[in-house]
């Protein structure tokens, strides 16, 4: 289903060279409002239509559109979004195999791209491209925090992750930093609900840890099957399987896990702390990590459009690469390839007033990039 949505306050003066002007933009967003991974969309358009509304910009338009996790499906909506909405802009995609599916074709015809979540290496290295912006992480980022993190005191994980590009980046990012031994590493298939056969070979495998990447409701499944089995074996992860949209159905047994992440509902600075409470403000609960992406993607746009008309291409991307914006995770640049350079935490999943959320406890990594970079030839 689509909709049209525009920031209904006051407009925001822009300026280029001086002169200000005023012009529509018209941004596309793809995401995942249906399904299992429907909570991470939904985070990510709830932030993103917050940011735009407190903009003031009333020139900027939002056409939403549900992939419902369907690369095909995805890859129709751009087409349309570019062929018949007239799309200046577009943003949203949550999963990295519908990122590979839509964004190449969407940069190469001359499209500036902002990815809110999903980070392939593949645009990251050998395919990025002066239209590409990533505004989260690349995929191995969170994951190789956590292979540094067990490093303290873990000698042999077991690791998982769903078999699409994502799920490989995940482990990949993990065993780059992690020195001790694999008790075992299986990918599982996307959407997968029952994890009955591979928690029986955790069980089995000797590990003295499991470090697993299930985002949405394949994390949901197996936490809760995992609680039930009796293994207690801790376990570890990136953020999306702790994030705040999922912790509610993961329940008690999320309960001392940690994760990594390069955002944190309690990460001290003002920015952070206008966006969440502007987000509980609205929306009645806590913003999740897709959300703090997804606010500082608009708010990065925000800035670009006040600095250069989105017509002009090149100004545009320069003012983009400045990145002169306040991003909720503190300091923030990108990288030659057009990724960020930034902290990353681990954080501990705690239960605050009730509410399962969760609090850093140590830093991973202090201005981190990614392993890419030097593929990229921009």
């Amino acid at each position: 289903m689509k909709k049209i949505l525009t920031a209904s306050i006051v407009g925001l003066s822009m300026t280029v060279a001086g002169l200000a002007f005023a012009e529509p933009v018209k941004i596309g967003v793809i995401t995942t409002l249906s399904g299992g991974g429907a909570g991470l969309g939904v985070d990510m358009r709830d932030a993103f239509q917050l940011a735009i509304k407190q903009s003031g910009n009333k020139d900027i338009e939002l056409v939403v559109e549900d992939d419902a996790q369907k690369p095909e499906l995805a890859v129709q909506i751009a087409d349309k979004m570019i062929q018949s909405d007239k799309v200046d802009l577009m943003t949203g995609i949550i999963w990295s195999n519908l990122a590979m599916a839509v964004v190449p074709s969407v940069v190469a015809q001359d499209i500036v791209y902002l990815s809110p979540n999903a980070g392939p290496s593949a645009l990251a290295g050998a395919k990025c491209n002066k239209n590409y912006f990533n505004v989260a992480y690349q995929n191995d980022n969170f994951h190789e925090a956590m292979g540094q993190y067990a490093n303290k005191d873990y000698k042999k994980t077991f690791i998982l992750a769903p078999n699409y590009p994502a799920g490989k980046d995940s482990l990949t990012g993990f065993k780059r930093y992690y020195k001790g031994e694999l008790a075992g590493e299986i990918y599982t298939q996307v959407g997968q609900t029952d994890y009955a056969a591979e928690i029986a070979q955790i069980r089995d495998s000797g590990a003295d840890s499991v470090f697993f990447f299930l985002p949405g409701g394949m994390g949901i499944a197996f936490m809760k099957q995992y609680a039930q089995s009796g293994v207690n074996i801790p376990v570890l992860g990136p953020s999306f399987s702790f994030s705040q949209d999922v912790l509610p159905a993961v329940g008690d047994a999320a309960l001392g896990v940690k994760n990594s992440a390069s955002w944190s509902h309690d990460l001290d600075n003002e920015a952070n702390k206008n966006f969440v409470e502007a987000f509980k403000a609205e929306y009645k609960r806590l913003p999740s990590i897709y959300a703090a992406q997804s606010w500082d993607t608009a708010n990065l746009i925000v800035s670009a459009l006040a600095k250069a008309s989105v017509k002009d291409k090149d100004a545009f991307r320069a003012a983009l690469k400045a990145a002169d914006f306040k991003s909720v995770r503190g300091e923030f640049t990108f990288n030659t390839n057009q990724h960020p350079i930034q902290n990353i935490y681990v954080r501990e999943v705690v239960k605050e007033d009730g509410v399962l959320t969760n609090k850093i406890i140590a830093t991973a990594f202090e201005k981190h990039g990614d392993a890419y970079a030097d593929q990229c030839k921009m």
